[in-house]
């Protein structure tokens, strides 16, 4: 028999609100980047409990809210959800039973995902007993039910005992994700990040789109051997300003942004005289040139010109009435479910009410029956306006097919991975997902980071945190499509910010980003489940592990088979010194940069510092002669590494300030550093390929500020193989990587 605990009345206030707050998941610390502890203090353990529907203005209150919580776990005949492992399997999943109930019978039904059904009656008596807990009068022990013929999947369990019925979703995993063959065995590859929206071509209407992946990837597997292309995240956004346009904090993460079509390559345009002859009009024509040629990517405005003629497409596809594209359609839009409804209703009313009034931008600025989905004028409104909707399913539904041929197409030229997808961490407070999924979300708190050197006063990212309770209820059906949809058409899946699985870091309402607390997850269920959808979908799953991530956690990361990413700024000893490459770990990816870092380029001229003294970043002339040492510091740090790792001539300047720019042996230098560690997945960005000084993003900074996400790649694609500076570059990479063993084979079909 195991140790009986029971739930007691707490002698303070201070007692209990630390209880409760442990309960809940809030940690009492965190250790800072400069190994200073921070205690979680009393107002934000409040102010988190608050957002949470905590009551905190009394002990007895809090004491009643942890007793109704602690009742709520074990009243329950069986859980909302349990995910077990395959090491877990012949443990089997747990029920909660009344001491009173203990001599009886408990039948189990378990439906496989599969469609066959097992079931079975257990003597209560005979079960495993895990724990006991006693609540209000009454003792529950928690037994376990073996899990005959165990399978991998999502399967529903039915539990009847008593005259007491209940249902459980059952999530059996595998321990690890998935790990191709050649990468398990110490193989090592390489490929290139891109922006997708800034790639140039001769023939996009001045954003890249999905058809621009095809000469990049004949570029990539031809003349350089590399193994995939690196995207950033293809999530709906607003494609407007002043609005955010960051594919970090997107509308919707379960659905893409539409500006990624290449509309020439849809048979209905291609079929419309109407679509035909407005393509060919002056007007569209000039537009489309002056977009090409634009400094920046004009979204706005690139955006007016795809909606417009993806609503003659569309036209067309409705005047067809082609029995076997419609059922195709159909059956997409019945895969997809209410999620895909939700989303085309969000985009049709979002459209509507724009038109209508200019000043109506958001959702929180609709008509109040608007706001929720499911009320009856919602309702209402997408049936008197289904052909819009439809339209919106429609656009998905296209970006479904082409994203599928991109990654086709970049397998049949050997690219062993394909196309590598980013999973953002944030949704748009005023996007899609928030109106859709509202009780997925935590009103009150926002998500953020705690001060470090990197953002001396902390970080608030602005969107609320997730409900995690109500994903649990759930059954984790959101976590998995989140997974599923941005794993698609794809060889593998970089997760921005991966410490999510483990702890957020919330702010409360009213106060700042140096008063939070990290919020623990379930990171077990989460991993689990994560290695179910990679072993299923054959998906490489990165992490993105930079900043306050603890040695727990990577260790975590890697039982699971998580791999780490590795960006050469951040690898450094405890003392600051810089790990040399050697160091980094095998089962990781090495990037030469992020979008919030400065390029390669960029780090040794400092342009990173200068954009931020241009947009007022800097509180006085001291922190920028400060950023200016200690950046000068950092690359003599760097040089010396160089030269001790024998990646740079003798006759080269030993001193970083002889060198004002990143010249071709430096250049070959670090792209050599990145090259020769054990990584076994490398990634360049191609900035970095081409030595562009500008980043994607300067963090805390606006579209005033700065130009963010709208930076165009320094050549059109088709000049990657024409232009003498892009061959040169071209042949410094591949020389890299086929000296270090990653190449892939140059026009071999890649195994599916």
């Amino acid at each position: 028999m195991s140790k009986l605990e029971e739930f007691r009345p707490s002698q303070s206030y201070a007692e209990a609100l630390e209880r409760a707050a442990a309960l809940w998941g809030i940690e009492p610390e965190y250790g800072d980047t400069w190994g200073k502890v921070h205690a979680t203090g009393l107002e934000t353990q409040k102010g988190i409990l608050s957002a949470l529907g905590v009551p905190v203005q009394s002990r007895e209150a809090l004491d009643e809210a942890m007793e109704s919580r602690l009742l709520r776990e074990w009243g329950r005949l069986l859980p909302p959800v349990a995910v077990i492992g395959e090491g877990a399997f012949a443990r089997g999943f747990p029920v909660h039973i009344p001491e009173s109930c203990a001599s009886g019978r408990l039948s189990i039904t378990i439906h496989w995902e599969d469609g066959r059904v097992y079931g079975c009656d257990f003597e209560i008596d005979a079960l495993e007993e895990a724990r006991r807990m006693r609540l209000r009068g009454e003792t529950y022990i928690r037994k376990r039910v073996p899990i005959p013929g165990a399978r991998l999947g999502y399967h529903d369990v039915e539990a009847a005992m008593a005259g007491r019925n209940a249902r459980m979703r059952l999530i059996l995993c595998p321990e690890r994700c998935y790990e191709p063959a050649g990468l398990y065995n110490g193989e090592r590859s390489a490929g290139i990040a891109v922006a997708l929206y800034g790639l140039r071509s001769s023939r996009n209407w001045g954003c890249g789109d999905f058809t621009d992946l095809e000469p990049l990837v004949d570029w990539l597997a031809e003349d350089a051997h590399g193994c995939f292309i690196g995207l950033n995240p293809l999530h709906a956004i607003a494609n407007r300003l002043p609005f955010n346009i960051s594919p970090y904090l997107p509308a919707s993460t379960f659905y893409k942004n539409p500006i990624y079509l290449d509309l020439e390559r849809i048979g209905e345009f291609q079929r419309s005289p109407e679509a035909q002859a407005w393509r060919r009009s002056g007007e569209v024509a000039r537009e489309i040139e002056e977009l090409r040629a634009a400094q920046y990517v004009q979204y706005e405005r690139v955006w007016k010109l795809k909606q417009h003629g993806l609503g003659l497409a569309f036209d067309r596809f409705l005047a067809e009435n082609n029995p076997g594209r419609r059922a195709e359609l159909d059956a997409y839009i019945e895969s997809e479910g209410d999620l895909l409804h939700r989303f085309a209703v969000w985009s049709a009313l979002d459209q509507h009410l724009h038109a209508a009034d200019p000043d109506v931008w958001i959702w929180p600025q609709w008509p109040l029956k608007y706001r929720d989905p499911a009320s009856d004028a919602v309702a209402a409104f997408a049936q008197e306006n289904a052909r819009d909707v439809l339209f919106h399913k429609w656009v998905q539904w296209q970006i479904e097919i082409q994203l599928e041929t991109a990654q086709r197409y970049a397998r049949s030229k050997g690219l062993s991975i394909g196309l590598y997808h980013d999973l953002a961490l944030a949704t748009d407070q005023y996007g899609s997902d928030l109106w859709a999924c509202r009780p997925y979300y935590v009103s009150g708190c926002r998500v953020g980071a705690p001060p470090d050197s990197f953002s001396p006063k902390g970080q608030d990212w602005g969107f609320p945190p997730p409900n995690s309770e109500k994903h649990i209820e759930n059954g984790y059906r959101m976590f998995v499509e989140s997974i599923r949809k941005n794993s698609r058409h794809g060889g593998a899946l970089r997760m921005d910010h991966v410490m999510r699985f483990f702890r957020l870091y919330w702010i409360p309402r009213e106060l700042d980003p140096a008063h939070g607390a990290y919020v623990r997850e379930r990171h077990e269920d989460l991993l689990h489940i994560l290695a179910l959808e990679s072993v299923r979908n054959r998906i490489i799953m990165v992490g993105e592990d930079l900043g306050t991530v603890t040695r727990r956690i990577r260790t975590e990361l890697d039982r699971f088979g998580v791999y780490g990413y590795k960006v050469p700024y951040f690898e450094r000893w405890d003392d600051g010194r810089l790990k040399m490459p050697e160091d980094y770990s095998e089962r990781a990816l090495v990037s030469s940069s992020t979008h919030d870092l400065p390029t390669l380029a960029g780090f040794w001229i400092g342009a990173d510092i200068e954009a931020r003294l241009r947009a007022g970043l800097l509180p006085d002339e001291n922190t920028y002669r400060q950023m200016w040492a200690d950046r000068m510091r950092d690359k003599q740090m760097f040089l010396d590494a160089l030269f001790r790792r024998r990646l740079l001539p003798e006759w080269f300047p030993r001193q970083a300030s002889q060198v004002p720019e990143l010249v071709g042996e430096l250049h070959n230098a670090f792209v050599g550093w990145l090259a020769t560690s054990p990584s076994r997945l490398m990634a360049l960005n191609q900035e970095d390929l081409l030595k562009d000084p500008e980043q994607q993003n300067l963090p805390a900074t606006s579209a005033g500020q700065y130009p963010n996400w709208m930076h165009r790649m320094k050549f059109a694609v088709e000049e990657l193989r024409t232009v003498q500076y892009a061959r040169d570059v071209t042949a410094m990479f591949r020389a890299w990587i086929e000296r270090t063993g990653r190449a892939c084979a140059a026009g071999a079909n890649a195994p599916e």
